[in-house]
């Protein structure tokens, strides 16, 4: 007989939160990790994250993201400490690109309070940015930010507490199923369970026969901007999150560019490229690290003309891996092959953290019940596995 109902392997945003939930409800849970608590080796550092409900990429998401809200607060209250800063959002662009015509879409499909904003009406509430002639901005109040570094922390102290057993520096060479359950390979050391959980974002492909499921890692970089005028004038108070799709030309990939208020104890003020999409896919044990000066510079002359108190010196710069699927959508379902034995939680790259409570949620009632009230149909992994 196992000691454990689940393991959870992988234990960055979903995972801790998926082990903290399973571990709430009762279950015997170990989770394992290869790198330390927290780590800034994946996709989950950096500072900050954008949470909003309006959301452009997909209306599907929404109930999923309304569920998130609720949960981000309860997270934040059982742990103690504020996770969710909620400072407004505004997803700025041409009227027929997909950031407003999508965030519009969703909020007028769910009945999420918005307000559309044109370069007046922007610069008088904003007087940070510069809109070009015929973009937008649709303003959503009930939409910030969350500190993933902090959120993570959070998942594991309170998985801890409920029970669950966490290893880490452990890597896992092998997941297979097997009699009676799932068998693993840890660190030199066989376990198993009758239930696995695989969230091990950009190293997806080298577990549990994940050929089939398409994730690629993509390395992309974050700076922090020195403002040529006053960190103050970027404060939460004062200041919104953003995502701003700048016009290319016919035939060019598209551009888009997000940013963040000012952080206590943070030099500069953090922007980057939504998607840097001349980034190929990388191997995230050997991608490059170290951020350059040619990529702030590249950023810097994106936003010059659109908030110009922030072409000033780059502070610093992070690499994270983007793992996300060709549609862009998650990854998030029973494997199909598993008999209902291994849940996947994958493919979370650029805009899954916003969800991490919600996850863990769904991730938790496929593992004990084998389904969930959720509708997360467009997001099951057999939609890659057809193909075949």
């Amino acid at each position: 007989m196992s000691e454990y109902d689940v393991i959870v392997v992988g234990l960055g945003a979903m995972g801790s939160a998926a082990a903290y939930s399973l571990a709430a409800r009762g279950q015997r849970v170990l989770g394992i990790e290869q790198f330390t608590p927290a780590h800034s080796l994946g996709s989950s550092h950096g500072g900050t994250r954008i949470v909003r409900k309006s959301y452009f990429e997909k209306p599907d998401y929404v109930p999923l993201l309304i569920r998130a809200y609720e949960l981000w607060d309860e997270l934040s209250a059982t742990f103690g400490t504020q996770l969710f800063t909620r400072c407004g959002a505004l997803m700025i662009g041409a009227p027929d690109s997909a950031v407003v015509s999508g965030t519009l879409e969703s909020a007028r499909r769910w009945g999420l309070p918005h307000e559309v904003l044109d370069s007046a009406g922007l610069r008088a509430r904003y007087p940070q940015f510069a809109l070009p002639e015929g973009h937008l901005a649709v303003y959503e109040a009930d939409a910030g930010f969350v500190r993933p570094e902090v959120t993570v922390l959070a998942n594991l102290e309170l998985a801890a507490d409920a029970g669950a057993e966490l290893r880490f520096d452990t890597v896992v060479e092998q997941v297979e199923l097997g009699p009676g359950g799932v068998h693993l390979m840890a660190g030199g050391e066989e376990l198993h369970a009758p239930r696995a959980v695989i969230a091990t974002g950009a190293w997806a492909r080298r577990l549990a026969n994940l050929d089939q499921y398409p994730v690629q890692a993509q390395r992309q970089t974050v700076h922090w901007l020195r403002p040529k005028t006053s960190v103050a004038d970027f404060a939460p108070e004062v200041f919104p999150v953003y995502l701003w799709s700048f016009p290319v030309p016919p035939g060019a990939d598209r551009l888009e560019v997000y940013g963040f208020p000012h952080q206590p104890g943070d030099e500069g003020v953090k922007a980057a490229f939504y998607h840097d999409w001349l980034n190929p896919d990388v191997d995230p044990d050997t991608m490059q690290r170290t951020v350059s000066e040619a990529e702030c510079r590249a950023l810097r002359q994106v936003l010059a003309p659109s908030l110009p108190a922030l072409d000033g010196d780059c502070v610093t710069g992070q690499a994270c891996l983007y793992p996300s699927t060709p549609d862009d959508d998650f990854l998030l379902g029973l494997h199909p092959g598993s008999s209902g034995r291994v849940v996947l939680a994958l493919g979370f790259g650029g805009h899954g953290f916003k969800f991490v409570p919600v996850v863990g949620e769904i991730v938790a009632d496929l593992v004990i019940e084998g389904s969930t009230r959720h509708d997360i149909g467009f997001l099951a992994p057999e939609r890659f596995a057809a193909r075949r």
